[in-house]
């Protein structure tokens, strides 16, 4: 099982930046996809982007395209989640989460990652 904690939520004015972090423990990461969800008032939870921790491969939606990087951070076992041109709809409560994956593709289902963090929120304010 893996432990997974975020922190650097927050409050700030659209066109900000804020940077996310999720420190990881419990196992060794070796084919472990951790991932960045996020979940509005009332919507349901969806992909942000992904990172494959053994060679760093990373996937985002479309709506993270552009203005979102994740990147990990070996020596430390963290994600972090550095966004940029923050906007109104992207407040919500963001999750990082993992999954042991074996595959050459990207998991973006949030049904099919089974270790999540208690989350962490953002509130972007135009």
């Amino acid at each position: 099982q893996v432990q997974l904690v975020e922190s650097g939520g927050g409050s700030v004015q659209a066109g900000a930046s804020l940077t996310l972090s999720c420190a990881v423990s419990g196992r060794r990461l070796s084919h472990y996809t951790l991932a960045w969800f996020r979940q509005a008032p009332g919507m349901e939870r969806e992909f942000v982007v992904s990172i494959k921790w053994e060679d760093g491969r990373t996937y985002y939606a479309d709506s993270a395209k552009g203005r979102f990087t994740i990147s990990r951070n070996n020596a430390k076992n963290t994600v972090q989640l550095t966004m940029n041109s923050l906007k109104s709809e992207d407040t919500a409560v963001y999750y990082c989460a993992a999954v042991l994956d074996y595959g050459s593709g990207h998991v973006v289902r949030s049904s099919a990652y089974n270790n999540w963090g208690q989350g962490t929120h953002v509130t972007v304010s135009s």
